[in-house]
């Protein structure tokens, strides 16, 4: 048996992980991966594999940069069964919808400047039809309950605390008479985190592939997002300025509305209107309203108690484009709330283009930009940025809030691996930028794990 890393490695984005046994092929995700526009469209239009030769895929959660690409491997051949959690085939259902309508439209948008310019056309990655056919291929299952995947493999799927429906996946993998237990984390969870339970301790694995996107760094106290969250609402609304939030659609922008609403609550904020102006966003949080076994405790008295931790007077969701266009008129102070959390497509684009050059406006970051992204370069504060390919100047207020973050930092990874450490063969760090992948590693072999590797793309190990 074996594992190519075809995706996510020495990198953020892109999770792709192959796994090679009893003449079976199983893929771990399958995202879209996320950088400089034509090396992006490139590396997602051609997979690396033979999509045919795919026997089954088990998805560790909705996020874009690990289920993004499923159409493109649908339309390429695959025929297998897509694994997840009831909640991420609820998420995925909507996630890929409005990616690949997105995707359209922003292809549209650039193919008016291109015909400006002379330039010859370009295609979107996938349709929404071709997005909708790949859903057919979904199969749901509850947490902690084992299901075969191929001949000789099984799986079972433990909370990551991540976002709503992440899973830890734990293949059992049966060949020639030995069985190995590969886990993976996907995107790991945090402990105390607002809404969701905490991520799931594991024992008694051999091998581990994990992520590391804080892999070398530490994140502020969780305690401290409201006084952060509030600081930045209240300087804004003193300039009466706009307070302009990019958010990922699922989990992100519900702990925003959460926070919001908790600060209301207790007066910590005035009652300025806030607007959620994503369908993919609207769309999640009712999923989120679907899916309360997911919620911790707090959450749930809160339900309880206020009926709709999403919900508040003064809370306004967008859905259409004239009603996304008038909050460009209209003066602030305001808070927008919208997607996409890395500012690389949708609504946010729109957004920061028609208030990133008032001095009164805050962009508030409470995401993790990978590089090469429009909201890397705004949370480094560039001077200029461009947008839809003109250049902007950076006039704007920006506030960076990264103990919003739903992954785990280096601590919180290092004190999970401790758990599955003993009886560890082997450790495989993906999913981080090449420095955080390379210092987590070599703090878990500062913890005495054997064989701690940091896999480039392509880079294939027997187990």
């Amino acid at each position: 048996m074996e594992i190519t890393f075809w995706g996510a490695a020495r990198a953020v984005t892109g999770s792709q992980h192959l796994i090679h046994a009893n003449g079976k092929r199983v893929l771990l995700d399958c995202g879209l991966f996320q950088g400089h526009r034509a090396e992006a469209l490139e590396r997602n239009r051609n997979l690396p594999f033979d999509a045919a030769s795919i026997d089954a895929l088990v998805l560790s959660h909705a996020h874009i940069d690990h289920c993004g690409n499923i159409p493109t491997l649908v339309k390429s051949g695959f025929r297998g069964d897509i694994h997840c959690t009831m909640a991420t085939s609820d998420l995925v259902s909507i996630m890929l919808r409005d990616s690949a309508h997105i995707n359209t439209k922003d292809v549209q948008y650039v193919n008016k400047k291109h015909r400006r310019k002379g330039l010859p056309p370009v295609e979107p990655l996938y349709t929404v039809e071709e997005a909708e056919h790949a859903l057919d291929y979904l199969v749901a299952h509850k947490y902690n309950r084992w299901f075969p995947v191929t001949e000789g493999v099984q799986a079972i799927l433990l909370d990551a605390g991540h976002i709503l429906g992440s899973a830890i996946t734990i293949l059992s993998i049966n060949e020639n008479g030995q069985t190995v237990r590969l886990g993976f984390t996907g995107d790991l969870g945090r402990k105390d985190l607002p809404i969701l339970r905490d991520p799931t301790v594991v024992r008694d694995l051999d091998y581990l592939i994990t992520e590391s996107t804080y892999g070398n760094r530490l994140h502020e106290d969780i305690n401290q997002v409201e006084q952060e969250l509030a600081e930045s609402v209240m300087e804004t609304h003193s300039r009466r300025g706009k307070l302009i939030i990019p958010a990922f659609a699922v989990e992100r922008t519900q702990e925003v509305i959460y926070t919001l609403h908790r600060l209301r609550m207790a007066g910590r904020i005035p009652p300025l209107p806030v607007y959620v102006d994503s369908p993919l966003a609207i769309d999640a949080t009712e999923i989120f309203r679907l899916h309360p076994e997911c919620f911790d405790e707090e959450t749930n008295e809160f339900l309880l108690r206020e009926q709709d931790p999403f919900g508040f007077r003064g809370l306004h969701y967008t859905r259409n484009v004239e009603e996304s266009k008038e909050l460009n008129e209209m003066d602030g102070p305001m808070i927008i709330i919208s997607a996409s959390g890395m500012c690389e497509a949708g609504r946010i684009l729109h957004h920061l283009k028609n208030n990133i050059e008032d001095p009164r406006n805050t962009v508030l970051i409470v995401s993790f930009q990978a590089e090469h992204t429009l909201g890397r370069r705004i949370a480094e504060k560039n001077e200029n940025v461009r947008i839809f390919g003109d250049e902007y100047r950076l006039r704007a207020q920006v506030k960076v809030i990264d103990a919003f973050s739903a992954h785990a930092d280096r601590d919180e990874l290092l004190w999970w691996v401790g758990f599955a450490k003993p009886g560890l063969k082997g450790v495989f760090v993906v999913h981080g930028e090449e420095d955080q992948s390379l210092a987590l590693a070599e703090a878990i072999e500062d913890r005495e794990t054997p064989d701690v590797m940091v896999p480039y793309r392509g880079d294939r190990v027997a187990l």
